[in-house]
């Protein structure tokens, strides 16, 4: 298990942990200022898939969850297969291209995973910063599966995480049922995460936006 870092002006040190399965991604130009404070005691994981839900749920941590002394770590579940992460948020990579010369070869496939790792690293980037600004200690775990309801899960119970924020658009008001309201993902991990779960929804339509903190059942 990879040890975790605290980022500070003189450390060369990688903000990013991830599986021996995964890519690496290194940010040195996100390895700033920012210094845990004495006696750290809370480990508090975001669940992010590089949608907009998961840049609102992380501001949302900043802004009301976190507090002074807590560390995050940014946990992401990456596809095993590009072709199956497509909808995770705008994906800018060329499966038009590949399937139009239909063409499936290793090298192909190789190229999507890279151009897809590179997107990964990016927005995965863009989502550290908003802790850098914030001066607050982070990591970022990354790790791959095809199923990411259930390694998310067991990546929360192995990091030892006191607390999980994840953000969910859900289904709006159309349903009354909890799987309706929170989205499979946001549901799934409600009902199975060994910590407790923070749901923050992101503001389709400029309403007032509610969490949902509920214990393991």
């Amino acid at each position: 298990m990879a040890n975790q870092h605290s980022p500070s002006a003189a450390s060369a040190a990688t903000a990013a942990t991830v599986q021996p399965s995964s890519p690496r991604f290194l940010f040195p130009q996100l390895v700033g200022a920012v210094k845990p404070s004495t006696g750290s005691h809370r480990r508090i994981g975001i669940a992010v898939d590089l949608s907009d839900e998961s840049a609102y749920a992380v501001r949302w941590a900043v802004q009301h969850y976190l507090r002074p002394g807590d560390t995050v770590i940014l946990l992401h579940v990456r596809p095993t297969s590009v072709l199956y992460g497509a909808d995770w948020g705008a994906v800018d990579v060329s499966f038009n291209a590949v399937a139009a010369d239909g063409d499936s070869s290793e090298e192909s496939q190789r190229k999507l995973e890279d151009e897809f790792d590179a997107f990964t690293t990016t927005k995965a980037q863009d989502l550290a910063q908003l802790l850098v600004e914030a001066q607050i200690p982070f990591k970022i775990h990354i790790v791959k599966d095809h199923d990411m309801k259930e390694r998310l899960c067991l990546e929360v119970e192995r990091l030892g995480l006191c607390a999980v924020i994840m953000g969910s658009r859900g289904f709006g008001r159309r349903g009354s049922s909890s799987k309706a309201r929170l989205g499979s993902v946001s549901d799934y991990c409600v009902h199975h995460c060994v910590c407790p779960v923070v749901v923050v929804r992101y503001p389709d339509d400029g309403a007032c936006v509610g969490a949902v903190d509920s214990e393991m059942d």
